[in-house]
């Protein structure tokens, strides 16, 4: 099933218009899922989030699966991106949170576009533009500015630091893969009802043989919260790979880098966590043109 199946194409513009799409909802999944901490504890609710990924996705299967598409070899690229993201990324990226402190992690976790370019020159021959290059720094500086917020821990070991970075390497190899594996299959919702399907099963085994088993309180709103943001979360991949179908990593994965601000936005307009400070508004200000300059170097 092609995008304009969907009725959802805005010709040369589509790649950048589902990448902003795809930030926007990443951003208030991770609001949904932060709601959630406050009853539930992270591994747990990881669980929930994926697993509920996967619901909405078969939910959605007798509207947009196409069977044949099981047939296709390129399916296993699909499985393979689902070992690993989202069920080891996600868990990389708590633990980081959990030695390093969300300012540091969230420093090394802006990286992420670095990776994603690097691959999409080396594996898929795409062109890094000056102005992309230039646009992409602007996001990558923009985050990096948002991060640097009060006093960082320094009681961390030296592995720690591997974490994010870890997590941000795949996700971008996670995003090169599917770029690759829509060559044969180019559905953007079929590439993540199998990677999350995989994701799914493997959270919940693990979950099951913890040594230490989690009793999961379900009349609390934790894992409701979990569950809201997973099904967000599997929209935004929807839309990630329909960018991905359409466009450059080098163009999608610095846009998609751009969902911290989002996050922040909202945190302060709709969640009332957050308060307006000149450091967001600069971060607001790089990240626009930067955008702008993306699409126009395309």
């Amino acid at each position: 099933m092609t995008l304009s199946d969907w009725g959802l194409d805005f010709g040369e513009l589509t790649p950048l218009v589902f990448a902003l799409i795809a930030a926007f909802l990443f951003a208030v999944g991770s609001q949904f899922q932060n709601i959630g901490l406050a009853t539930l504890d992270s591994r747990s609710g990881t669980a929930i989030s994926i697993s509920a990924s996967a619901v909405y996705f078969w939910l959605l299967a007798p509207f947009f699966m196409e069977p044949g598409y099981w047939l296709e070899p390129a399916v296993l690229i699909f499985v393979l991106i689902g070992l690993f993201r989202p069920a080891l990324s996600a868990n990389l990226s708590v633990a980081g949170m959990r030695y390093l402190g969300p300012t540091l992690s969230s420093t090394l976790a802006a990286i992420s576009p670095l990776f994603g370019t690097a691959m999409g020159m080396l594996i898929l021959g795409e062109v890094l533009t000056w102005p992309l290059a230039i646009g992409t720094a602007g996001i990558i500086g923009a985050i990096l500015l948002l991060s640097k917020r009060g006093k960082v821990k320094v009681d961390w070991p030296i592995w720690a630091l591997g974490l994010p970075i870890a997590a941000a390497f795949l996700r971008s190899l996670g995003h090169v893969l599917s770029k690759i594996a829509m060559v044969d299959i180019p559905d953007p919702y079929f590439g993540g009802l199998v990677a999350f399907t995989v994701s799914a099963i493997l959270m919940v085994g693990t979950n099951k043989i913890r040594r230490v088993p989690v009793t999961i309180n379900w009349s609390s709103t934790g894992p409701r919260w979990f569950a809201l943001g997973g099904i967000t979360l599997g929209t935004a991949i929807i839309f990630l790979n329909g960018a991905l179908l359409r466009g450059d990593i080098v163009v999608v994965v610095p846009i998609i880098a751009a969902s911290p601000i989002f996050t922040l936005l909202l945190s302060i307009v709709v969640f009332r966590r957050e308060t307006l400070t000149a450091r967001i508004v600069a971060a607001v200000f790089i990240v626009v043109p930067s955008v702008a300059v993306i699409a126009l170097g395309r």
